[in-house]
């Protein structure tokens, strides 16, 4: 039962609703998501930890930088989120979606971006 009260508390939240929209189109760096929610780094960890720990997403660790994507290794909490996901409208998410657009498009092959806009990002050349 905790496991489900668990899932429930992460869907609580609109940020997390907009971290799981974007890794709906596959696996993102956390520099993507803040990037594209346009919040903090320690913001977006707080939520994408959320988000594990309910078993919703996965991490892989790459190097200094970790990547995140929607865990479907469980067909139940698979099915609870597509329907989630399926029920919030696309233009909810238009502009988190258009500024990672923007931002994927300037990211080179290598992942190695630099600061935009005097800003860090945790796969920035000098961080």
């Amino acid at each position: 039962m905790q496991t489900l009260a668990n899932i429930f508390k992460a869907l609580s939240d609109t940020t997390r609703l907009r971290v799981l929209k974007l890794l709906e189109s596959g696996e993102l760096c956390v520099c993507d998501i803040v990037t594209a929610l346009d919040m903090s780094q320690p913001k977006i960890s707080f939520h994408l930890n959320t988000l594990k720990e309910a078993g919703l997403i996965i991490d892989r660790k790459e190097g200094r930088w970790i990547h995140y994507r929607l865990d479907d290794s469980d067909f139940f909490r698979r099915f609870m989120l597509m329907s989630v996901l399926e029920r919030i409208p696309k233009d909810a998410v238009t502009e988190d979606k258009e500024r990672l657009a923007e931002f994927l498009q300037e990211k080179p092959a290598n992942g190695i971006v630099v600061p935009i806009e005097n800003k860090k990002r945790c796969c920035g050349s000098n961080s």
